[in-house]
């Protein structure tokens, strides 16, 4: 074949080879012989490649891509499972599919495949950025702490957006909290004192304005407290973008390239507003939570029992169970209240709210706090109890407690005991030789009846005696052998039998302890116990280990 073969000398055997209308065809087809010469071409591929024509050699008129598959074609290779050949052709990409005659020409058909290949490349852009906003939501928001929040948010975004970010958290009066994150490097967190002016759109993006385009922004304006430690080169692209809050804005979230990297895309943009809207969102919420604890806290000092000492030569200990083992505060509580001097008594209260959880703590400390304003009358029971149950009754709690009131006081080496119940447990006092007393004290209910009735008994601890004030979380412990047997008061009664003589501390926590055993892994309400104690100070008695009778003097 000639090289001055053209379109227009095309032969009647290639017109039937490729077929009347072929010259119509939208798609650019080629008829290129054995020698690699173009034989013929249609109307599509003299637009895709204006300088062709019949006769050229093919390697001449195309890209090397194609001319090398025509090569290997001619020289016995079909091809793989890869695919047919694909290049690019006046910057549109185009799969080449041959058919080859039995005269050893090879028609090449041309699909464009441009448009298939860019919806491709934005599907795998997309899915890629939900795959990186997937695992920044879940990496965030399995972290309530602030600081590791703020360097998970800055860590990520130079990993995913840029090759450097910073994070620029709200004011804290004058100082902002800066964490750097440099791809690769390391993450710092600071708190200085800086100009955000000085970062066109910074100062908006902290009040939650919409972000500055990048192409807005000056790299060269970008001051030196932004750019991270070890980052490479000056900066050459810059986004500054808010990160949204639950109603106030979470920071912002400056990301730097360098000036040897491409410069930030509209959509690069917009996906990094995406991501911002994710770390601000789980920064919003750790703050939240943040604060949240830190009342919660600050509110639980005032719920939490206290803690019990020696007041004026007497031992005072106390223990507490909540209901619910991840529960620090429930419906029952004590208090012991010192006198300024020996000479006064000490005013102690242990009680028990109807129900359990947080809404019985929030009586509890009410009923704490009313206490306290009613010390300077704590010498009358009856006097303290009736005003209590007036405060209760007026404000429209449905709830009501029990109470057991005690007023001590050190009398050379014994204490003095005036103990009065409002619907409460009688007390426990367990003798020098192991007698376990029950004080005979009864009364009503407190915030449930206009009047409460009450009765007060006086009592005596000689050295190594302790009077045990205690709660039904203990007695009405369900457990032992076969999980349905309460703990009961003879047991309990029988266990403190051994306590005789014991310090303070040491009553509460076996009384704790043997209850929490009778338990087991049972449900159980909550359980509170107070113990005073007068000091031994000389050789223990012998113990007759008898559990009963009573030596208390009632006062009524």
């Amino acid at each position: 074949m000639s090289a001055s073969r053209d379109s227009s000398a095309a032969s009647p055997d290639a017109d039937l080879r490729v077929g009347a209308t072929w010259s119509g065809a939208p798609y650019p087809v080629l008829v290129v012989d054995r020698r690699g010469d173009l034989v013929r071409l249609n109307d599509a591929a003299r637009v895709l490649l204006p300088h062709a024509a019949g006769g050229d050699r093919l390697h001449e008129r195309v890209p090397s891509w194609l001319s090398d598959a025509h090569q290997r074609i001619g020289d016995g290779y079909r091809g793989t499972a890869t695919g047919p050949p694909t290049g690019r052709i006046n910057g549109r990409l185009f799969e080449a599919h041959p058919t080859t005659s039995g005269g050893g020409d090879v028609v090449w058909w041309l699909v464009d495949d441009t448009d298939r290949h860019l919806a491709e490349t934005a599907l795998s852009h997309a899915q890629s950025r939900s795959e990186i906003l997937a695992e920044t939501s879940s990496a965030l928001l399995s972290t309530l702490n602030v600081p590791r929040c703020m360097e998970l948010t800055a860590s990520m975004a130079a990993e995913h957006l840029a090759e450097a970010a910073v994070l620029v958290a709200p004011p804290q009066g004058r100082r902002h909290a800066l964490t750097h994150a440099r791809r690769g490097g390391p993450v710092t967190q600071s708190v200085r004192q800086v100009d955000v002016s000085g970062v066109p759109g910074l100062a908006e993006a902290l009040q939650g304005f919409p972000p500055v385009p990048a192409r807005w922004i000056n790299p060269d304006d970008i001051p030196d407290w932004v750019i991270p430690e070890g980052f490479a080169g000056p900066v050459g692209s810059v986004i500054v973008t808010p990160l949204p809050g639950h109603g106030v804005p979470a920071g912002a979230l400056i990301v730097l390239r360098s000036s040897t990297e491409q410069a930030f895309t509209e959509g690069e943009e917009v996906f990094a507003r995406l991501f911002a809207a994710r770390a601000g969102a789980a920064l919003s919420a750790a703050r939240l939570y943040s604060e949240q604890a830190t009342i919660t806290a600050t509110l639980m000092r005032d719920l939490l029992p206290p803690v019990l000492r020696h007041v004026h030569g007497i031992e005072y200990a106390g223990s507490y169970r909540a209901a619910k083992d991840h529960e620090r505060v429930g419906g029952d509580f004590y208090d012991v209240h010192p006198g300024a001097d020996p000479s006064q008594e000490a005013f102690v209260v242990l009680g028990d709210v109807a129900g359990k959880g947080l809404d019985a703590a929030v009586l509890t400390g009410k009923i704490r706090n009313t206490l306290h304003a009613l010390l300077p009358l704590a010498d009358d029971h009856q006097r303290v109890l009736t005003l209590l149950n007036g405060a209760l009754l007026s404000s429209h709690h449905a709830r009501f407690a029990t109470l057991v009131l005690a007023s001590v006081r050190r009398r050379g080496g014994r204490a003095q005991i005036r103990l009065t119940s409002a619907g409460h447990l009688p007390p426990l006092i367990v003798r020098a030789d192991g007698t376990v007393e029950e004080v005979p004290t009864q009364g009503s209910l407190v915030g449930a009846l206009p009047t409460v009735a009450a009765s007060t008994v006086e009592a005596v601890l000689e050295p190594g005696e302790t009077c045990l004030l205690y709660t039904d979380g203990i007695t009405e412990a369900r457990g032992g052998p076969l999980g349905d047997e309460l703990f009961g008061e003879h047991r309990l009664q029988r266990a403190l039998a051994g306590c005789a003589g014991m310090p303070a501390e040491a009553v509460v926590e076996r009384v704790q302890m043997l209850a929490a055993q009778w338990l087991g892994a049972g449900r159980h309400d909550d359980m509170a116990a107070v113990a005073i104690s007068v000091p031994r100070t000389g050789p223990p008695p012998v113990a007759n280990g008898h559990a009963g009778g009573s030596n208390s003097r009632r006062n009524t």
